[in-house]
Formats: structure tokens, sequence, C-alpha cells
């Protein structure tokens, strides 16, 4: 009972939960594989004018080059040295970001890679993003500096030297991941050369970290590393503020490692939550949205405090990861938008919203052999830079759902509602379903074959609302369309199921 007890306490006082947004600011957005120069563009121009409230940026730090100019996107994951200079800048550029986005209120949030190094595979040489000299074949990183002693080789008790079994929990946390150098994040200087990179990123200014592959690392190593971790830059955050953490743990409900293993220690990514998502907004397998009623803990997700949430991540988008083909993406667009919508109307769950970038999909055999492409880049392998279209779009490839108009106004309709509780389900025991959120907003959603037509009990003040779906607010009138409220609350709602965006919402601060 007493080490238990120590485990319980020892977990809270570790545990980082707060995100450190800004009051009125809810959401976070992966900018995947943007430089640093145009993150710190977006923060200023787009991202703390329309409320976002944190970033989530690609790994930082130094990592292995792969058949230039082939460079896949996961290049990133395989790190050669924990120097800040990566395929999205150096480290004058990364110092330059932090402090633009943290002055405007944007915190930034580092995709920490720490559980391996680069492949096995990965041969030697100074092909790196810093031009570091490594060895893969003898586990050398001078510029860390590693050795094999580093590495968990000789723990590892698989006949390969990678994972064989996903039943085995030893080998998922011990051994190899699709043959990545595994770290012997047991001995006491990997923690101290882990906790000194993440510690250089916390003096520089970022909030927190996205912890990649932490179901393959033992919680309990994982949580000798963080209680070495520095308190956040008083420039930005508050005396005594431990850095946000939330890890990427795949667990889909019959996975040999839990979740629940890694609350002590941060949020986590609830995956079940994009998996069952795109299966009821493609209507697969029997599923309708009228289920969603009781969307959250009582489909069996984790804790609504604990959880990060997104319809996609970099991986699952690619049909890699956990969802498989029910994942819904920006190439989905019309239905990808009706779960984002409900995703930020919701109020389960930490909301991170993805920005992508195209690639050149080629299926064979039902398989995208073209997955593995990194982002746009110019003839020399480097990173194109984000422009920005006329119509406040993206050029250049970049994909930028975030500034799609029906995600971005629903980003800022989450932070509307934030705190509001959750209230006036409605549903037509099929595909049509409506809610608000307090008396701060409401939204409805047309996910049948036929036309949607009622009139509902929305909640809200009586008076005229702009539909922040298919407009706006501006000034004192309605770019799209318009939402009229009586004075008992109601309102008549029409949504034909071949609109566009087969979705209405609308919030308090969206009335003319």
């Amino acid at each position: 009972m007493k080490v238990l007890l120590l485990l319980a306490f020892l977990g809270g006082c570790l545990a980082q939960y707060d995100p450190y947004m800004l009051p009125g600011r809810t959401s976070i957005v992966h900018l995947f594989e943007w430089r640093w120069t145009d993150i710190a563009d977006e923060c200023e121009r787009y991202l703390a004018p329309n409320g976002f409230g944190g970033v989530q940026i690609s790994p930082p730090n130094e990592h292995i080059i792969l058949n230039d100019p082939w460079r896949p996107w996961w290049q990133r994951y395989q790190p050669i040295s924990y120097k800040l200079c990566s395929r999205s800048g150096n480290e004058e550029e990364f110092r330059d970001m932090v402090t633009r986005c943290n002055d405007v209120g944007v915190r930034i949030y580092a995709d920490a890679v720490f559980n391996h190094m680069c492949g096995a595979s990965g041969g030697s040489g100074t092909h790196s993003s810093g031009g570091s000299y490594f060895d893969a074949g003898s586990e050398s990183f001078p510029a860390v500096p590693y050795s094999s002693w580093d590495f968990n080789d000789g723990k590892c008790k698989s006949a390969s030297g990678n994972i064989d079994s996903y039943n085995d929990i030893n080998q998922i946390r011990d051994c190899r991941l699709v043959s990545l150098l595994d770290l012997a994040l047991h001995k006491d200087y990997v923690r101290g050369k882990i906790a000194e990179y993440l510690n250089q990123l916390i003096d520089v200014g970022v909030a927190g970290f996205r912890v990649d592959a932490a179901k393959h690392m033992w919680p309990g190593d994982m949580e000798a590393v963080f209680s070495q971790l520095k308190n956040l830059n008083t420039r930005w955050f508050g005396s005594g503020s431990k850095p946000y953490i939330y890890q990427e743990v795949i667990d889909l409900g019959g996975e040999a490692i839990k979740s629940s293993q890694y609350f002590g220690l941060g949020r986590v990514t609830e995956f079940k939550y994009s998996a069952k998502l795109g299966t009821v907004v493609r209507r697969w397998s029997g599923e309708k949205m009228a289920y969603l009623r009781n969307w959250g803990e009582g489909w069996a997700f984790m804790s609504s405090d604990l959880a990060v949430v997104f319809v996609d991540n970099h991986d699952n988008q690619r049909g890699q990861g956990a969802g498989g083909a029910s994942i819904l993406t920006f190439w989905d667009s019309r239905l990808y938008k009706v779960a984002v919508a409900f995703m930020l109307a919701h109020p389960y769950g930490q909301t991170r919203v993805m920005s992508s970038f195209r690639w050149d999909r080629n299926f064979v055999n039902g398989k995208d052999v073209n997955d593995w492409m990194g982002p746009p880049s110019n003839s020399d392998g480097s990173t194109k830079h984000v422009t920005i279209n006329p119509d406040t779009t993206c050029g250049n490839g970049w994909v930028c759902e975030h500034r799609w108009r029906q995600i971005r106004n629903m980003v800022i309709f989450r932070n509307v509602v934030d705190g509001a509780p959750f209230a006036n389900w409605w549903d037509n025991g099929s595909n049509q379903i409506a809610f608000g959120r307090g008396n701060r907003g409401f939204i409805a959603i047309n996910n049948d074959s036929w036309n949607m037509d009622v009139t509902l009990q929305t909640g809200l003040p009586a008076g005229t609302y702009c539909d922040v779906i298919s407009g706006q607010k501006e000034a004192n009138r309605c770019t799209g369309l318009q939402v009229d409220v009586t004075a008992n609350g109601k309102a008549s709602l029409q949504i034909s199921n071949t609109a566009e965006d087969p979705i209405l919402a609308i919030h308090v601060d969206a009335k003319l």
C-alpha cells in the first residue's frame, strides 16, 4: 500500500496536463513539416488573430537524411543528435519562432523523439540535417555522444532484435521498433542526455512536448527523465510551471500495453477517437451519428481531462498507426469537415487540428505506395515555404486545413463555448444530429441521404445568428446563412443532404 501511495504521489507531482494556452483559446494545430520561419509568420498573421492556442511542431533535433533528395517524411523521426538543426531550420530560426509565437500567445509543443536513434540500416557518414558524423552499424553518435553501451541490444530478448510480437510487453519496450536503434532509457547517462535536450527546448520557451512512441518506453524510465525537467521559461509562463506533456500511446482496446499506464505522466493521445469517429461519419459497420449521444467516456474512451483527440494525425492519414481505412482526411474533404466540426463542437478532450501537405497518391493492391513522400521540396531537397493565396488558402503543395473557413470558424466556436455544458441533444434516429453548448452555441449536422427540416431547442438567446460554416459575421451582417432563434430558444433548421457542407453552427459571438 505504501508503494502504491508513493507512486501515486510521484505521478501527481510529475503529471503535466495544462497546455498553458491563453484564456479563450482551446485548440492545438499540428503544422506538420512546416519550416520555423513559416510557423513564426503564421503565429502572427493567422493563428493568434483566429484564436488558436498552440502549435505542435515536427521534431526540432538533427535527423538523418535518406537518399537525397528522396527525403521521406519519416526521416524526421530518426535522430542523429539533439542539435537544433532540422529540415525545418536552424537553431537561430527555431529560437526566433518560439519567441515570436509566444509573444502573440501561441504556445509551441515540440514533437520529442527519444525512444530511439536512426535505423540500423542508416549507414555511416554525415548525411544528416546538421552534418554530424554517425555510424549506425557500430551505434556511434558522437554528436550526443552515444555509443553501443547506450542501446538496448542486450536487454532485447526477441530473435531478430526487432519487435517480433506485439503481445510481448518486454519486446515492445526493449526491442527495436522497425529496426530503429533502441535507446537504453534505464541508464542514468541516457536519461540525462534526453533531459538535457528537453531542457534546452524549455529554456528556449517551448510550452511542452508530444512524446513520440511513448508505448515503446517503460513509464518508470520516462518518469525518471521528466523528473529532471526544468520549469518553463518565466518570460512567458508563471513561476513553477512544468511542461505540458502528451504521449503517443496507440491503444485501440486490444493492446498489450494500455494507455492508462501513462496517465500519471501527462495526457495521452486517444486513438480510438479518430478510428471510431471515422467509422461513424462514413456510416460503416451499421454505425449512425445518432449513436454519438454518449460520445466520449461512454464509448470506452479515457477520461476527457486526460485525452488529446484528433480526426487524423500525420501517421494514420497515411494508413499507418491506427484506424486503417476508416480515418477521415483532407482527401475526403466533405466528410472530413463534418468530423472536425463535430470534434470542435463537442466538449470531450483536448482538440488538435491537422494541417497537412499533399503527396502523389498511388494505390497498388489497396496500398498507397507513395505514403512515404516528404513535404513539398525544391530541387535541392530543401522544404518549400508555405505560400498564401489571395483567398487565404495555401499554395506550394500545402493543404492547410486549419485555414479552411469551416475549420477555422469551428476553432473559434470551441473557444466561445468553452466550459459550457453539453445540452439539447437531438437526433432523428439515423444520421441527423444537433446539440448545444449551454447558452453559448449550437450545431446541427445532416449526414443522411435526405434533407433535414426541423425546429429545435437551441438554448440560445433570441436573435439572428450567422452560420459560421457557410460564412461568418462581418460588421453587422452575415456573409453566409442566417439562423433566427425565437424568444423560446427555438430555431427552424434546413440542411440539404447535397449541401457542400451539411452543417449549421451558430454561437453568441456570431449574433447580429
